[in-house]
């Protein structure tokens, strides 16, 4: 798995132990991880590195996690970008005010980390399912990303590894759509510095190869705007 298709998980954790012990087991678990230790730094890295999911400490100084949280749910943006939130707290009206807050799943201090990398997977199965070995269904395009074969009406495709990726974008979020500048972050990376006209290119060989035994053009120009699928 490169780079660009690792998931990323920021991690959200004051407290320089327990947030290395996380970020350890997460890379182990085949995830690129970003580290903040207040909620100010988090707020900030969710802009700069557009994570997959964070694992977000309830007490941090300045905005508390739970703030942090609320925060990040009510902009459009990032209102789908699932939370999981670590907190001492174990009585049910803190798991409550949590869940309530927005965050999608709420783990009581001190935690298995077996546990925590199942409910972390789990949330990325409904956010990045080729990122985490699932299969694909659109139409009548199947993407498998274990194997990494596509196949359209049940015929196999040739694809590039550049555009397999792109394809695997598309796929888990049918109808969104992708500005170049996005496309470049999640396919290619963000410390690596390609042309947006690069991504024009990569398009079309990507509409070739899903049209080469026949069938309509699955993907959509948006004008101004990048591209979609459906």
């Amino acid at each position: 798995m490169t780079r660009s298709e690792q998931p990323i998980v920021l991690v959200v954790e004051d407290e320089p132990a327990q947030r290395e012990v996380l970020a350890y087991n997460l890379e182990a678990e085949g995830f690129a991880v970003s580290r903040a230790e207040s909620g100010d730094e988090a707020l900030l890295l969710v802009d700069e590195v557009s994570p997959d999911l964070i694992v977000l400490d309830w007490m941090l100084p300045g905005v508390s996690g739970i703030e942090v949280c609320r925060q990040l749910k009510s902009r459009q943006e990032t209102r789908n970008l699932p939370v999981i939130m670590l907190s001492a707290r174990a009585e049910e009206v803190d798991r409550v005010r949590g869940l309530e807050t927005g965050a999608d799943d709420y783990v009581v201090k001190p935690y298995s980390v077996n546990e925590l990398m199942a409910r972390v997977r789990s949330q990325l199965r409904r956010t990045r399912p080729a990122a985490v070995g699932q299969r694909l269904e659109f139409e009548d395009i199947v993407l498998d990303s274990e194997t990494h074969k596509v196949f359209r009406a049940e015929k196999l495709l040739k694809l590039g590894p550049t555009e397999f990726r792109l394809l695997s974008t598309f796929m888990e979020k049918p109808g969104r759509v992708w500005s170049r500048e996005q496309l470049l972050d999640r396919v290619w990376g963000r410390d690596i510095y390609v042309d947006t006209r690069t991504v024009d290119v990569h398009i079309g060989r990507l509409r070739k190869a899903l049209c080469q035994h026949g069938g309509p053009d699955p993907v959509r120009t948006v004008r101004g705007a990048g591209y979609a699928l459906g």
